[in-house]
């Protein structure tokens, strides 16, 4: 057997190879442990650098003075007597509210979708980051926010809305700042106030009035949740742009408030199901007062000029909203009224309606937007139009029919035999009204109006309707509009004649008459009374109560128009623009409805002027009053501009006016307390009721822009007088009925008052007949035949 002397292959020994292993692995070891303390170093470095950074930031954050003593823009608001938001004027919509006033639901909601944390962190929430950032990389749904609110208000205030991690650096430190020098309830009150909410409303209590009309302490939790969801994007959630997605992030807010247990299961199954109205015009407010608050803003902007703007001015006005409001309806359907007694003049579009569905409402909605609604004045096109019904769509949506009689209007444009522009037909835009159930053609007006309503105790205006329509023409028709009076301007003529010997009792001839130019101041003049008719001689009671306009010549050319033109002014008219001629007799001057309503006022109260005025108070933000209203009052001597005794004689025969004259219609409101005088000018271009109650006064007139014929059948007794017993049946109602006393140095003999000093058989007792009259009556005739007036 053979053996082998080989041996194995050497190896090294065990204690070498571990050595080796040993080696690496602490060459390793030294490695990592010189990139760990190496990263560490630079981590520390970083954080070193960022602290320092901060720190030197810190100091350099601009001063909060503009949260610590807020002061934001404040609109001018415009306030009705009683208290109701009429008006509101500046770039910024804003009512400041403080935290104690903002409801709780309001709070609630905001935070359940801004910052539900808000009260636990430090202005910074970390855990909102994580959650956030955890959110978007995960990529479900949207992306999240983890701004906070005092992040907000530091953006809002301070910073401008790049996304650059700069300006999220100093976003944060501002809210570290913000939250060491306000409390939480402070910054929370800032932020509701800031925020833009759209439709130029800032903070919560505007945006509250401007989607809904109400005051922020009344609105319900669904609307809390719709008004919560505008932060994020005013547009975008909008419930008057965007009522879709605005409904959908609200229902998303209100299971926010539910899972976060601010609202119970039954208050979240109601608030869901809430039907809201939302304002589609978020520039009207509960009242119609546009020209109220226009004249309102012009008056304040004389005094505090661009502060008007931006100080947080309220001014409280002296019209109430029951006054306003009738006034407004009275208004409107007086001149609605007068449209139906007049000529329809047609739609007012036509457009071709597509036969598919989708684009004829496509079609339909584009030309209704040109033709918006007018309050109670529905725009509408016609789908379908026979003699017998129209059929008709508004921008609502409503197919609507119209029949019977509420065709009337339009029933001469239904015929076939009209060419297709003169006929109502498929595509036409046309108006319509309703009544009750039933659906009428009507159309805008041409003819404008005008109505005001004052205290005849110290001249404040309860009620003021300047036009039909303020969006359609804001020519203030009570203060701008210069007009002939008219017979309404006759018991300032008769007022005067009674200081010149004149009684009610004093016979006029009711006769023809005729002048030269040098009496007119322009060219020969033949008068005639309005309806042609003359009755002789008859009593200047009589001669107001009819409204005989030669009666009234005759008075003033007694008297002398020079006289005549001065002793007006005592009323508050100008004598510019009443010119010393004897076709002042018939009001051929020019006047305003407000000078008119001032200048009544003086027969309602006894004598005394008092200038008709509209702002009570104005108030800077805090309440604090700037300027307040100090009135002329009635009953103060020194406001004192004709005799008592007058006040009470033309009082007297005012009333006769309604109860036997062109006034009667006025009967209707069953009062003995009420007075006033019809006007109607020349050629029915103007129409005027003027009347009062001793504690009221009320002025209505109607007539076109540019002036021409109402009617020849209008006057002012069928146009203005219902608008104003219109307004005073709601006005008065209340109010006692007042019998006046008779005061001193008048007398009654038999049925008629006599001044003490000129009682029967003396004074002027016949204006008229040679012979008939006192001797110191006909030597006044003697001297006045060869004198121009």
């Amino acid at each position: 057997m053979a053996t082998s002397n080989s041996a194995p292959p050497p190896t090294n020994p065990p204690d070498k190879a571990d050595n080796k292993s040993a080696k690496v692995a602490s060459r390793s070891s030294r490695f990592f442990l010189l990139a760990g303390l190496s990263v560490l170093g630079l981590g520390i470095t970083g954080v070193l650098l960022v602290v320092f950074g901060l720190a030197m930031a810190y100091p350099n954050l601009p001063e909060l003075d503009t949260l610590t003593d807020y002061r934001p823009k404040m609109p001018l608001r415009i306030f009705s007597a009683d208290n109701v938001l009429i008006g509101e004027f500046g770039e910024e919509r804003r009512n400041l509210v403080r935290i104690k006033d903002i409801p709780d639901v309001m709070k609630k909601a905001v935070l359940a979708i801004e910052d539900d944390r808000f009260y636990e962190h430090g202005g910074v929430d970390y855990t909102g980051i994580l959650r956030a950032g955890l959110h978007n990389a995960i990529g479900s749904g949207g992306k999240q926010g983890a701004s906070t609110i005092t992040q907000q208000v530091a953006r809002n205030f301070f910073l401008s809305s790049e996304q650059t991690i700069k300006r999220k650096v100093y976003e944060m430190l501002l809210a570290w700042k913000i939250e060491k020098n306000l409390t939480k309830d402070q910054i929370l009150e800032v932020y509701m106030n800031q925020i833009y909410l759209g439709q130029r409303a800032y903070g919560f209590s505007s945006a509250a009035q401007i989607y809904f009309g109400k005051n922020l302490r009344d609105i319900s939790i669904a609307e809390a949740a719709m008004l919560a969801g505008l932060p994020k994007a005013p547009s975008a959630y909008n419930p008057v742009v965007n009522p879709k997605r605005a409904r959908t992030r609200q229902q998303y807010i209100l299971q926010r408030m539910h899972e976060l247990g601010y609202i119970s299961d039954k208050q979240f199954e109601t608030a869901k199901a809430e039907e809201l109205k939302v304002k589609t015009d978020s520039s009207e407010f509960g009242v119609h007062a546009e020209y109220v608050a226009e004249l309102a803003r012009q008056l304040v902007y004389e005094q505090f000029k661009e502060d008007t703007y931006t100080r947080g001015l309220n001014v409280f006005t002296t019209i109430t909203k029951a006054d306003q409001d009738a006034a407004y309806l009275a208004l409107r359907k007086g001149v609605m009224d007068y449209e139906r007694r007049h000529a329809y003049r047609g739609p007012e579009a036509y457009i071709d309606i597509p036969a598919a569905k989708e684009d004829a409402d496509d079609a339909i909605e584009t030309v209704l937007a040109e033709h918006p609604d007018n309050d109670d004045l529905i725009a509408a096109v016609v789908l379908s139009a026979t003699p017998q019904l129209i059929t008709a769509v508004t921008a609502s949506g409503e197919e609507i029919k119209i029949s019977g009689a509420g065709l009337e209007q339009g029933r001469s444009w239904l015929s076939d035999k009209n060419p297709p522009n003169k006929r109502i037909r498929r595509g036409a835009v046309i108006r319509v009204l309703q009544e009750g159930k039933d659906w009428l053609v009507a159309q805008m007006p041409e003819i404008e109006s005008a109505f005001v309503a004052a205290s005849t105790q110290d001249g404040a205006i309860k009620a003021m309707v300047g036009g039909f329509d303020y969006n359609r023409n804001k020519f203030n028709h009570v203060t701008q509009a210069w007009r002939q009076p008219g017979s309404s301007f006759k018991p300032f003529i008769y007022s005067a004649s009674l200081e010149r010997g004149l009684s009610p009792a004093t016979i006029i001839n009711d006769a023809p008459i005729s002048f030269d130019a040098g009496q007119t101041g322009g060219q020969a003049w033949e008068p005639k009374n309005y309806d042609g008719k003359y009755e002789g001689p008859m009593t200047m009671r009589k001669g107001l109560t009819k409204s005989k306009n030669m009666i009234s010549i005759r008075i003033l050319h007694r008297i002398g128009a020079k006289y005549g033109q001065e002793y007006a002014t005592r009323f508050g008219f100008d004598a510019d623009k009443n010119p010393p001629y004897l076709t002042l007799a018939l009001g051929a001057g020019n006047v305003t409805p407000l000078q008119m309503a001032g200048a009544y006022a003086v027969f309602a109260n006894g004598g005394y002027k008092v200038s008709p005025y509209l702002i009570s108070k104005v108030t800077d933000a805090d309440g604090k009053i700037l300027s307040q209203a100090h009135p002329d009052l009635a009953g103060d001597e020194k406001n004192r501009v004709i005799d008592e005794r007058n006040a009470f004689l033309m009082d007297s025969m005012l009333k006769d006016v309604v109860r036997f004259g062109t006034a009667a219609k006025a009967n209707v409101l069953g009062r003995r307390d009420i007075a006033g005088k019809t006007g109607t000018t020349n050629d029915s271009i103007d129409a005027w009721f003027a009347g009062y109650q001793a504690k009221l006064v009320g002025i209505a007139w109607i007539g076109y822009d540019q002036p021409k014929n109402l009617g020849n059948r209008e006057t002012g007794g069928g146009l203005a007088l219902p608008i104003w017993i219109n307004y005073m049946q709601k006005a008065l109602k209340s109010i006692p009925v007042e019998e006046r006393a008779v005061p001193e140095g008048v007398m009654l003999v038999g049925d008629e008052y006599y001044y003490t000093e000129n009682p029967p058989g003396t004074g002027v007792n016949n204006l008229d007949a040679p012979g008939h009259g006192t001797p110191a009556e006909e030597k006044a005739k003697d001297a006045v035949k060869n004198e121009l007036f």
